[in-house]
């Protein structure tokens, strides 16, 4: 995770191109420790508005910023997320900049977040994406979001979710925690694999003490919190904890490979 902000308007809101320095700064960290790949969110916006609220400056912030991130990173992928909720928001910026995908909220059924209410998106979303070219942009699309209620889906399952995303055509699945930091629930990820194809990430509460035990359960891993210094998302990106982590998630990889080739 690359933090921006916060945004123009947002309380604690300095300038520029500090945003962007720091953004490269984090961004240098990642690439020379060896991560797969980087999301860029506004986590320092809360408290968040919806995207109807949302002013230019927010859109404006986040293309300078995703521009020089995807500069530096080169060819590792790079993703956005606009919060709160600000998926059209997030097409149109990864678009622009030559970002590879968004991670997106309230993608299909409605739920009751922190922010407000997160209705369903993804039948606007995908026709926005198509009218500006840019159905090459993946979405990595929350199951049961973190910070909400679900309890207008408390009679569905999250594998129930889950079977949905398909058909509402997201490219991947993300199953979270409660909150942010927090560890994902193992039968989630077995639940969520059972009743899709999907590509199951874990967007949470990720570890270089869990992710050994949560990598045959899930084909990805989204890292926030556990790169940043004392283990807090807001802090600075720790060179040392991301290389613990990326060496833990190596050494994971190359034994599930040994493994697979004996058998």
């Amino acid at each position: 995770m690359v933090h921006t902000g916060p945004s123009p308007g947002v309380p604690g809101f300095h300038c520029m191109e500090s945003a962007i320095e720091r953004a490269i700064a984090e961004t240098e960290v990642y690439v020379s420790c060896g991560v797969d790949g980087l999301l860029i969110e506004n986590m320092r916006d809360f408290p968040c508005v919806s995207e109807a609220e949302m002013g230019p400056e927010v859109v404006a912030m986040m293309t300078r910023v995703a521009c020089a991130v995807k500069r530096r990173a080169k060819r590792i992928p790079v993703g956005i997320q606009v919060l709160f909720q600000a998926n059209r928001t997030a097409i149109a910026v990864a678009q622009v900049s030559g970002c590879e995908f968004i991670r997106a909220e309230g993608w299909t059924y409605a739920h009751v977040s922190d922010k407000g209410i997160a209705k369903a998106s993804a039948g606007s979303v995908v026709r926005y994406r198509e009218s500006i070219g840019a159905d090459h942009v993946a979405v990595f699309a929350d199951v049961k979001k973190k910070h909400a209620s679900h309890s207008l889906t408390n009679d569905l399952s999250l594998g129930d979710i889950a079977s949905t995303m398909h058909l509402h055509m997201a490219d991947a699945i993300v199953v979270t925690g409660a909150s942010t930091g927090r560890e994902v629930n193992p039968d989630d990820l077995v639940d969520a694999a059972a009743n899709t194809d999907l590509p199951v990430l874990v967007g949470s509460g990720v570890t270089h003490a869990n992710i050994g035990s949560m990598f045959p359960l899930a084909d990805g891993f989204i890292v926030g919190s556990s790169f940043k210094e004392n283990g807090v998302w807001h802090g600075p990106v720790s060179e040392e904890r991301v290389r613990r982590m990326v060496d833990a998630a190596e050494t994971t990889r190359a034994a599930t490979a040994s493994t697979i080739h004996r058998n």
